[in-house]
């Protein structure tokens, strides 16, 4: 069983990413990890949300679960991230939680986080890459580890094969198209394995 500490930390308009954030919680937990599933604090005017009704849905959905802190980053062995794709880049409420962060960063409580992430558009080539690398280049100014998926499991071809991070597309109602729950199980165990093996080389 693992001793591994994971946070998971989303930011979700339509809900992708949430159920993304829960699949991941299950991977982790299947391996023994103590996981936290945690939300960025929304930026947006609560009349714009109230004009989207998918968006309030998922506001309704997740309001009890806890917003994100510098302590909940400070608690983690591990972190990954699950947020949608905005022209190109994290979103604004991702971006600010990491942006108030520098007091941990600063305090060299960053360093060797084991990280990873995900992401999600409404077509193929919506950003996805290029969100998941615009939170790496983040983490690597924290000294984090990343744990990108790669190609290490058949699993991640029938998703997509974004060897970056799982990534999935969106339709117009909302639905996910490619099947990614057991990519994202995978890329959990992964980063949860990772920071085991950190962990271990830290205690030796």
């Amino acid at each position: 069983m693992s001793n591994v500490k994971l946070a998971v930390i989303f930011y979700s308009m339509g809900g992708t990413n949430y159920q993304m954030a829960k699949w991941a919680e299950e991977g982790a937990k299947e391996l023994g990890a103590e996981v936290r599933v945690l939300k960025v604090q929304e930026l947006a005017p609560e009349s714009v949300i109230a004009g989207n009704a998918g968006w309030q849905a998922t506001v309704e959905a997740t309001k009890d679960v806890p917003t994100a802190t510098s302590e909940d980053l400070e608690w983690a062995d591990a972190i990954i991230f699950s947020v949608p794709t905005r022209f190109g880049v994290m979103p604004s409420q991702m971006k600010q939680f990491l942006d108030i962060q520098g007091g941990l960063w600063a305090s060299g409580k960053t360093v060797n986080k084991v990280v990873s992430a995900m992401s999600s558009a409404q077509n193929p080539h919506g950003g996805q890459e290029a969100t998941i690398l615009s939170l790496y280049t983040t983490m690597m100014h924290w000294g984090a580890i990343i744990a990108a998926p790669g190609y290490t499991d058949p699993v991640l071809f029938g998703a997509g094969g974004n060897p970056y991070g799982t990534s999935v597309t969106v339709d117009q109602e909302g639905k996910m198209v490619e099947d990614v729950e057991g990519a994202v199980k995978h890329q959990a165990k992964r980063t949860v394995t990772t920071a085991e093996w950190v962990k271990r080389g830290q205690q030796a």
